[in-house]
């Protein structure tokens, strides 16, 4: 007898059998349970999911208040209790059922920990289990109150004029924007120096006084003995009408790349007795041209820098490494001092890397040129000369601990880009430290991208 499956399944179809009812009853009864276990499951999945996102970003953001000084490090708890909140995912859950348990702040490693909950209503309360479960996250992140100090060397020579000179105003003007935001001023975090450069360093009447020393043709090449005679001092001393400063020398006349304050004492022989003589910053004797754009020492306040800069004109050669050597006197504790005796602020604080971030921006839009120490002939010829004292200046800054950054604007010249590159700090992962640029648009970016870079370093450093 040939078996005929479609019969038996008419068959099967029109059974009324008790057992069958039953064993209907229990396959839609596990089946109901299993679809019931599987939206918990799928309810728990993305409640977790959006509890973890939640606390995530509550930290971070937290963090980064406090990094950049929009908060205190007291106030992050409440801090985080509010992003969750107000950012809590209503289609999962409600932010005001999420429950902080702990923050913890440690100081010495700048880190935040958190942990939280949130007691979820089941969709489908199982065998008269709890009609709730409740579902757990913890998050971390790093902050900083490490304070920052930015001292930015801006190219002002003639050949920036016209649309580069604007170009580089608006740039720098954003990068103060960026650098300074939400920062308060009774206490700031981020204190900006400029440094605009030609020929030589403009450093304003103030601070020329006591730091400068106007060298006379004929005269001395060093700054007078402290118990220099008045003859002395007039036959030496050279009276100019600009406040413009080139390289400081060394006691044999060579370029010094030291940060030392101007009023360290040194030693040199005149004839033949040794007598000392304050360490200050030479101008030249063969100066050609003084920009009026002028050295602005650290301070906070961001419409004083933007002011400054977009009072910026363009005049001169490129001393670049006279450009650096200012920079690295913004940056160093050792010329605090005599910025306050000048009246022009607090002056650099005392380097501590677990305290202070000490960054210097460089910018050129062309080969460095001009150099007058240890120079004969025409000081604007000097490129070698100029490189290379550029790029000891930067090993000097780098061993000091400053971080720096470089921008090339428009650079065509090789060895305009070689002296950049060397003079940047190395890059680390992401971090880029040399940057070519050649639109205005590509300058802007670079100076914002060093911007949000200095925020990242000071966490990872």
């Amino acid at each position: 007898m040939r078996f005929n499956p479609i019969g038996k399944v008419n068959e099967f179809g029109r059974s009324r059998s008790g057992s069958f009812a039953i064993l209907t009853g229990l396959v839609a009864a596990v089946l109901a349970l299993s679809a019931g276990f599987a939206v918990n499951l799928a309810q728990l999945h993305n409640v977790r999911s959006a509890l973890r996102n939640s606390l995530d970003s509550a930290v971070t953001s937290t963090a980064r208040d406090i990094t950049t000084g929009v908060i205190d490090v007291k106030d992050a708890r409440e801090w985080v209790e509010r992003f969750l909140i107000v950012n809590g995912d209503p289609t999962i859950m409600d932010g005001d059922r999420i429950v902080l348990d702990t923050l913890v702040v440690d100081k010495l490693l700048g880190t935040l920990k958190a942990t939280a909950h949130v007691n979820v209503p089941l969709y489908f309360p199982l065998f008269g289990s709890n009609k709730e479960r409740r579902v757990g996250a913890e998050s971390a992140s790093l902050y900083s109150d490490k304070k920052i100090e930015v001292a930015m060397m801006l190219d002002v020579t003639d050949s920036m004029g016209g649309q580069k000179i604007k170009d580089l105003k608006t740039a720098a003007s954003n990068a103060v924007d960026a650098l300074t935001k939400n920062q308060k001023m009774d206490n700031p975090r981020v204190r900006i120096a400029l440094v605009p450069y030609s020929d030589g360093v403009n450093v304003g009447a103030a601070l020329a006084t006591d730091v400068v020393f106007v060298e006379k043709s004929g005269g001395w090449d060093l700054p007078p003995p402290v118990d220099a005679t008045k003859s002395e001092i007039s036959s030496n001393t050279g009276t100019v009408s600009d406040t413009c400063a080139t390289e400081r020398k060394t006691v044999d006349l060579k370029a010094d790349f030291s940060d030392d304050a101007p009023d360290s004492i040194r030693t040199r022989k005149i004839s033949g007795k040794s007598r000392d003589y304050l360490a200050k910053v030479n101008r030249d004797d063969r100066l050609n041209a003084c920009a009026k754009a002028v050295l602005k020492p650290l301070t906070a306040d961001a419409d004083v820098l933007k002011k400054q800069i977009s009072d910026f004109s363009v005049a001169g050669y490129t001393a670049g490494a006279t450009g650096i050597q200012w920079t690295y006197y913004m940056l160093s504790e050792k010329w605090a001092a005599a910025i306050k005796k000048a009246g022009l602020g607090d002056g650099p604080a005392k380097a501590d890397p677990k305290k202070i971030a000490k960054i210097a921006i460089l910018m050129t839009d062309g080969e460095f040129n001009t150099a007058h120490a240890d120079v004969t002939g025409n000081v604007r010829s000097q490129g070698t000369k100029s490189r290379s004292y550029a790029e000891s200046i930067c090993e000097n800054m780098k061993e000091a601990g400053i971080e720096v950054f470089t921008i090339g604007f428009k650079l065509t010249e090789a060895n305009a880009k070689n002296v950049m590159k060397k003079c940047a700090s190395p890059d680390t992962g992401a971090f880029k430290r040399y940057y070519e640029t050649s639109t205005g648009a590509e300058l802007n970016e670079a100076f914002l991208t060093i911007a949000r870079n200095i925020e990242a370093l000071v966490l990872t450093n």
